[in-house]
């Protein structure tokens, strides 16, 4: 992989977030995701799945799922999704979404997916990506993996496959970082921060978008 010099994700600044560290280090990133690995390849041959096709969410969900590529040798290039404005909560809670093109390198209709996301919170970000995906065909199936799980589910949605488990207060956040090397940070977000939305996209400032820190 290329070397990429670390930058803290978009949550950690000045004003949104008062505390910030690092949940799980490279190495143990690495280690939940060689158990996703292993746990994506016994599910895959209990099911009798050939050649599924992976499908990262942007950004984190991307980065995963290039490691869990790479580990279960599926031959069919990753599919990238962009859902910023499938969320069906991206103006309540402040978005200024950064488009980004979703490429997904075949047809979906009758394959048997695997879609990557990093942190699972609400369930909001995997409805979007269903809906995205549903535009796209009719897939067979669909495994979700996802590096980490948290409370605060508002939606009936759970993965097939998880690497980390995570208790947090209620006014904390974890984010991966990355692409290289992978870390998991945790925030506590102040209150005024997480009522306030994002400086506009004018000011040329970074966005964030849900993807990228909010709840997923």
């Amino acid at each position: 992989m290329p070397s990429t010099p670390w930058r803290p994700p978009s949550f950690w600044k000045p004003g949104f977030v008062s505390k910030t560290d690092i949940w799980k280090d490279a190495g143990e990133v690495d280690t939940a995701i060689a158990r996703m690995a292993d746990d994506l390849t016994a599910l895959i041959a209990e099911r009798g799945i050939q050649d599924p096709l992976m499908i990262g969410i942007h950004t984190g969900g991307v980065w995963v799922a290039d490691r869990l590529h790479e580990r279960l040798g599926i031959t069919d290039p990753i599919g990238h999704l962009d859902i910023s404005f499938y969320r069906d909560d991206f103006t309540r809670i402040g978005m200024h979404p950064q488009v980004r093109p979703s490429y997904l390198p075949l047809g979906v209709d009758d394959r048997n997916l695997i879609l990557v996301d990093d942190v699972l919170q609400s369930g909001r970000t995997i409805r979007a990506a269903l809906n995205v995906l549903f535009d796209y065909g009719r897939p067979a199936s669909v495994i979700l993996a996802t590096l980490a799980e948290r409370d605060g589910r508002e939606l009936p949605i759970a993965p097939d496959v998880v690497g980390l488990h995570a208790k947090l207060e209620h006014d904390e956040q974890i984010k991966l970082s990355g692409p290289e090397p992978l870390l998991m940070l945790r925030g506590k977000t102040p209150r005024h921060a997480a009522d306030k939305p994002n400086p506009s996209r004018k000011s040329g400032q970074d966005s964030r978008t849900q993807s990228d820190s909010d709840p997923t």
